[in-house]
């Protein structure tokens, strides 16, 4: 046989074609598979994610601000002669985040001569939960949960909380009532199959952000009188 006839006996064999199709076809359908399963996985956290913005709000809500002066700014309006006793509470917007060390800052006039400064001790509740233990996944109850018991990736620093006066309360009143955003953000998504492929191992979180009104801003147990 020539080289000629055996090249063209070769090219017409079509034996081994379907271990060529499989070949081809099984890497394919293992990565649809497995990718199926980690974008299933990626719907998940992020509804993790947006319960655990939820149970900070509410959390924030009744404990102590992570903005240190906050609780003062109400009676500081009508010391400072920026409202009557009784009047609406003038505009104020603080903002605190969890980013680095912490940070609080405040530039209404009604928080000039009020020490605003970030605590430390307030965040770690918000995300660690009120069990005092500053872990997450340790939490032995729904009351004692926090942000982090719900979705563990969640650190302070992921974590922004505005306070933000809206019309509540009044001037002079022992604290004041902002409307309490907590906002979460700098998350990206864990894909365990995936994660090797280019770029997704960095495709961020969406911002999630809950609003809720503030309540007693305090940590202590309320007295019934």
């Amino acid at each position: 046989m020539s080289v000629i006839d055996l090249m063209h006996h070769v090219s017409r064999d079509e034996a081994g074609g379907p271990l060529v199709e499989a070949a081809v076809l099984i890497p394919i359908l293992f990565v649809f598979s497995m990718g199926s399963v980690d974008f299933l996985n990626a719907l998940q956290q992020w509804n993790s994610a947006t319960k655990a913005v939820e149970v900070g709000a509410r959390i924030a809500a009744v404990s102590d601000p992570v903005a240190n002066g906050l609780n003062t700014l109400s009676t500081n309006a009508v010391t400072a002669g920026l409202a009557n006793l009784g009047a609406p509470m003038p505009a104020f917007t603080v903002t605190c985040s969890g980013a680095g060390s912490g940070t609080c800052s405040c530039s209404d006039a009604v928080c000039s001569g009020v020490a605003i400064s970030y605590n430390a001790t307030a965040m770690n509740r918000i995300v660690f939960g009120r069990d005092g233990n500053g872990t997450c996944g340790d939490a032995t109850s729904y009351y004692n949960a926090g942000m982090c018991d719900i979705f563990s990736p969640i650190a302070a620093a992921n974590v922004q909380i505005v306070y933000t006066q809206t019309g509540l309360g009044y001037a002079g009143r022992p604290t004041p009532i902002p409307t309490i955003t907590v906002s979460l953000q700098g998350l990206t998504f864990q894909f365990f199959f995936l994660g090797g492929l280019s770029g997704l191992g960095n495709i961020q979180i969406p911002p999630l952000t809950t609003t809720i009104s503030g309540e007693a801003l305090t940590s202590s147990a309320q007295s019934p009188n």
